[in-house]
């Protein structure tokens, strides 16, 4: 199985195109290297590309990686379709951006296709695309001999839901567990979790490689870094930091290969020198660049 990590950041990206912290400032200082918005590509077999959510820069994502361009005829292309872990605004506005592909087939948790319906009928004015149940029995195959299920861990209910629809419902956010069937090999692809639980044990238990929600390091961190009451508690992010956190959790399964992403603009894990880096990597657990590419 082929990895492509097209984008690391949270919503926003790095720098954040209004935020003045000192990690952003850093970053325009051209000091650390900038982010685009989380987003992951794969494939089973080199030729049949599939993305794991579809951020806002995925045009600019998919033009750095050379394995998704277009060809051989003038409209082909590898990519298949997209899997999205929930319908935050990062992780579905990309599939604007993809509007027009034949073919193209999305899979998606009930409530998140029921919030995208409207989307869903704008895009298929461009092209029909099949809209698929996730969270299927039995899960599903994707070409290039890829086994998947997708698995509930969060209910949190992006923000532009309308209140009259903003029903509490479990499966709002899913991980998912992909397995290569020539290998046996599973990536376990999980960016948005908002506690950790037994479901995420067992799921890392079967992985060989773990792509785990980084988003904010410590608990406190956006009213330290901006100075901002922003509820980050209700933004639906396990902090990495802490007896509860999920550096806890993943140390629990030292035998795959974990790797954060979805990491935001205030985290000090965007800091190679900085102490939390360090933590981090102690325990065995990566933070890598967009671009970074590698086999499971």
């Amino acid at each position: 199985m082929r990895v492509v990590l097209l984008g690391t950041a949270a919503g926003g990206g790095f720098p954040q195109w209004n935020c003045a912290c000192v990690l952003c400032t850093t970053a325009r200082d051209g000091k650390l290297p900038s982010r685009t918005q989380e987003c992951l590509a794969l494939t089973g077999n080199g030729r049949d590309w599939w993305l794991l959510n579809a951020s806002p820069d995925i045009g600019t994502q998919l033009t750095a990686t050379p394995a998704l361009w277009p060809g051989l005829g003038p409209r082909d292309t590898p990519l298949r379709g997209v899997l999205l872990t929930d319908a935050e605004a990062d992780h579905v506005t990309g599939l604007t951006v993809l509007r027009g592909a034949v073919d193209l087939k999305v899979y998606a948790a009930p409530p998140v296709r029921a919030v995208l319906a409207p989307a869903r009928a704008a895009l298929d004015r461009y092209a029909p695309w099949e809209w698929a149940d996730s969270l299927a029995d039995g899960g599903f195959v994707l070409a290039g001999g890829l086994v998947v299920t997708a698995h509930p861990v969060g209910d949190k209910i992006p923000k532009y839901v309308p209140a009259p629809v903003r029903e509490p419902d479990d499966r709002w956010v899913t991980a998912y567990r992909v397995e290569d069937l020539a290998t046996g090999r599973v990536l376990v692809y999980a960016p948005c979790v908002a506690a950790w639980s037994p479901v995420l044990d067992e799921l890392c238990a079967s992985a060989d490689c773990v792509l785990f929600d980084g988003t904010f390091f410590a608990a406190d961190e956006m009213g330290t870094a901006v100075r901002s009451g922003a509820g980050q508690r209700a933004m639906g992010h396990l902090p990495v930091a802490g007896p509860h956190g999920s550096l806890a959790g993943l140390a629990r399964h030292p035998r795959p290969r974990r790797i954060y992403t979805h990491l935001n603009n205030t985290n000090p894990l965007l800091d190679p020198a900085s102490r939390a880096r360090s933590l981090v990597t102690e325990k065995g657990v990566e933070v890598l660049p967009d671009g970074a590419e590698f086999v499971v």
